[in-house]
């Protein structure tokens, strides 16, 4: 079995040497053995345990913390609770740090298209990157709601087609025509529109909205702050 002095269990667990003399005089990391000359040594079990005190120091933990831990009957299980904390919060910083980086990322693509940049455009970037997450949870749940809609539609045209009964299309005509309002006045009620003249977020009106052109991202609308007319950023407003 391995033995390791003071100094190499320092450089194993990235310590200094004053560290482990440390522990072993606060009776926490006791050596398991004696050279023939009087220095310490350590087995491979002292340098496991080793390496979990280091852990434990990592989450701040106490001195006086981890010798009451380590006297544990159980201390592993213990050990074990914190590990799957600081595994938690560590996939959470990581997280966080993806979703900054995707953030970043983003802004610097959106510059690239700017000729020129200003605090406004900026802005506008950031506002965009903000909303795109609330519309397409909104979009998603237009498409979910739709899906009966659209079912009962294909349903009412066959039986029109193979039973000769019409009032089931008469029916959906119906339902579609209400899902169509509310659902139109649900998302225009939750949508706002970037200006790229004056940078104004604004809310049209529901007749303009709802009969402008428009693409994915943009709508032909008029500004209500300076009066251009022109494709308008698409952006999320939350309700009124």
């Amino acid at each position: 079995m391995s033995k390791y002095t003071t100094g190499e269990m320092a450089k194993l667990c990235g310590v200094s040497v004053r560290t482990v003399q440390y522990y072993d005089s606060r009776g926490i990391l006791i050596p398991s053995d004696l050279s023939e000359g009087g220095r310490r040594l350590y087995s491979e079990d002292d340098l496991k345990q080793m390496k979990i005190i280091c852990f434990l120091r990592d989450l701040d933990l106490p001195i006086n913390a981890i010798s009451q831990i380590l006297k544990e009957d159980h201390p592993e299980k213990v050990i074990s609770l914190l590990i799957g904390q600081q595994e938690k919060t560590l996939s959470d910083e990581i997280t966080d740090k993806e979703e900054k980086l995707e953030k970043l990322r983003e802004l610097k693509n959106g510059l690239k298209n700017r000729v020129e940049i200003s605090l406004e455009s900026i802005g506008d970037i950031a506002l965009l990157m903000e909303s795109k997450k609330n519309l397409k949870k909104m979009r998603l749940m237009m498409i979910l709601t739709g899906i009966p809609v659209t079912a009962l539609q294909w349903f009412s045209i066959i039986f029109w087609i193979y039973r000769g009964i019409w009032w089931p299309f008469v029916v959906w005509v119906i339902v579609a025509t209400v899902w169509g309002i509310m659902v139109s006045r649900y998302y225009f009620s939750h949508v706002k529109y970037i200006c790229p003249e004056c940078h104004e977020v604004f809310r049209p009106a529901l007749k303009e909205a709802f009969f402008a052109n428009h693409t994915p991202t943009t709508r032909k609308l008029t500004c209500t702050s300076c009066g251009r007319k022109g494709f308008c950023v698409e952006v999320w407003g939350g309700s009124e």
